[in-house]
């Protein structure tokens, strides 16, 4: 599976302490993140992360990217939960992209514990035949 993580500044120790609870069934999959998010979380848990770009300036938009061409299966957005002055446009646009995809998306710990045990137990597998990158299309190109 390919599991995109993004963590606000606010959230990104929460979101280390989640993917170091959940590293184990983590591990099992391709976790991509923005630069500083992906650097926490490897050196607290020793995963393997395709670190983007910083978030400010362009990793969100690398992550929108692969949503929008399919090839995300499971995105943890891990947003700045406070009032903001303007519309938070990439993240709309990533919510919208993740609706279009049938991506599963958490905003917040609870929905993605549910999801990370979801995973585990196999209930998104379906993602498999829908992704370009998985393994499963890799194998059966044409």
């Amino acid at each position: 599976m390919e599991i995109a993580i993004i963590a606000d500044d606010t959230k990104k120790e929460i979101t280390t302490h989640f993917c170091i609870a959940y590293s184990g069934i983590l591990a099992r999959h391709n976790i991509c993140a923005t630069h500083i998010t992906g650097k926490y979380i490897s050196e607290a848990t020793n995963l393997e992360i395709d670190q983007l770009l910083p978030g400010d300036i362009g990793g969100v938009e690398q992550i929108a990217s692969r949503i929008a061409y399919n090839e995300i299966d499971l995105l943890l957005f891990f947003r700045n939960t406070e009032p903001r002055e303007m519309p938070d446009e990439i993240g709309d646009y990533i919510l919208r992209m993740c609706d279009l995809h049938d991506v599963a998306v958490a905003t917040n710990i609870a929905t993605a514990e549910a999801l990370i045990m979801a995973v585990d137990k196999g209930a998104l597998d379906w993602r498999e035949f829908v992704n370009p990158r998985s393994a499963y299309n890799r194998a059966h190109k044409r």
